[in-house]
């Protein structure tokens, strides 16, 4: 499988992730909400499986492949948010957000060919990025969250809504402690050390803390609603930061040992 198949494969994917985000929206049939999104999710993941088999790598190695299981685990984020609390615009904009990432695949792909360098041949190399991504989406989805009661939703806030939100947030927030922490096992291994304060670290450090503080402020002060909305937005621009941001610091430039997707 070559990364030209990618197209058919997409649209197939946002074909089924759109017509269950349509049918949630609208209240229809959940049979046709689970259905098609599902398939949706399948098509798209046996793409990812074809690459893997054809690259005898996991696609994890680029920005790009990484942004293949992003705009994977955003509509699995968000079936399984409308699986729980029934919110029928949440598969809208999961979708929405997936139709993003796959569009800059579409339209600038990255060298998806590299083959893996020593430190990335690891066993902690496949489970600690999917943590990690399963981690972005569930906080992207939080976010996504944030935004519709900030700025969208007419009525008060309910605390039913911020339950939602500080649900996601914490899921995220426990995948993204068990990415760092197969991390630091990982560069344990590699490097010899379990930390290094190199630019990505320290900004990972600082999402991990945000996300936290998120929390602790929730529990402190359960009813201040927008002022947490905000934190946990903040906390999103952190993360951003520190997923694909750090590639372009000068800093981290010949220095970060994350920034090898760049070389």
């Amino acid at each position: 499988m070559s990364w030209d198949y990618f197209a058919p494969f997409a649209i197939v994917a946002l074909l089924c992730w759109g017509v269950g985000a349509f049918a949630a929206w609208r209240g229809k049939r959940q049979g046709v909400v689970y259905g098609f999104t599902l398939l949706g999710l399948a098509v798209f993941f046996s793409f990812i499986v074809a690459m893997w088999v054809s690259l005898e790598r996991p696609p994890m190695r680029t920005m790009g492949e990484t942004r293949l299981w992003y705009s994977f685990f955003l509509p699995l984020a968000g079936i399984i948010t409308y699986s729980r609390w029934k919110y029928k615009w949440i598969l809208s904009f999961s979708f929405i957000l997936s139709l993003v990432f796959i569009c800059i695949n579409l339209f600038k792909p990255e060298i998806h060919n590299k083959t893996l360098m020593p430190a990335l041949q690891s066993p902690w190399f496949t489970p600690h990025v999917i943590v990690y991504m399963f981690a972005y989406a569930m906080l992207g989805a939080a976010a996504v969250m944030a935004v519709y009661l900030l700025f969208f939703k007419k009525k008060g806030i309910e605390p039913r809504e911020m339950d939602l939100c500080d649900n996601l947030a914490c899921v995220g927030l426990a995948f993204m402690t068990l990415g760092m922490l197969s991390g630091a096992v990982w560069a344990k291994s590699a490097w010899g050390h379990y930390w290094a304060w190199d630019p990505k670290e320290t900004w990972a450090a600082a999402t991990w803390f945000s996300y936290l503080g998120y929390v602790h402020f929730r529990l402190g002060r359960p009813t201040v609603y927008r002022k947490a909305l905000v934190g946990l937005l903040i906390s999103f621009l952190l993360l951003q930061m520190c997923w694909y941001g750090i590639n372009y610091l000068p800093s981290a430039q010949g220095v970060s040992v994350h920034t090898y997707n760049l070389n």
